[in-house]
């Protein structure tokens, strides 16, 4: 047997002969004894895009549903002028709503599949909802349909070397 210092190359150095092997370069050698390395997969810019942006749209709903629990005067109708629901109703919805979507944000930022799914389906729900509420909150209602939309497009981008 031979040892690391004393293999095959060392006999050869010693009888001052050369393979074809120790004359390449070793990252050129074929290396049976290791695999290729896995490319490391990274995320799609959309997703993590998309991720922030649910997240974001989340802290949104929540500061909304704490504003219609604490200070529905706070917004430009009455009650009795919302399309459904009152300011109460509302505010726990936006806060249910907000939290939910800010669970399934860090779940996109992490690439998980069920929070894509998840997203596309909350901003789908934020964007309705809105459109119910755009009587309270006319201009703010829009931008977070838009941004619903927008949500919703990255997340349906898919990742990076997917094949459909």
């Amino acid at each position: 047997m031979s040892s690391p210092q004393t293999g095959p190359e060392s006999h050869a150095k010693a009888e001052g002969t050369t393979t074809p092997e120790q004359t390449t370069a070793p990252e050129q050698q074929k290396q049976w004894a290791m695999a290729p390395a896995q490319p490391a997969t990274s995320m799609s810019g959309w997703m993590a895009f998309a991720g922030s942006l649910i997240a974001m749209v989340g802290v949104f709903n929540i500061i909304g549903g704490i504003t219609a629990l604490f200070r529905p005067t706070y917004y430009l109708v009455g009650t009795a002028q919302l399309l459904v629901f009152d300011f109460n109703a509302w505010g726990w919805f936006w806060l249910a709503l907000g939290v939910v979507q800010v669970v399934a944000g860090v779940g996109c930022l992490y690439g998980q599949m069920w929070a894509r799914m998840t997203g596309i389906g909350l901003a789908a729900l934020s964007a309705i909802a809105h459109l119910a509420f755009l009587a309270a909150f006319p201009l703010w209602s829009l931008l977070v349909i838009a941004l619903s939309v927008l949500v919703i497009y990255g997340l349906m981008v898919p990742p990076r070397g997917a094949t459909a």
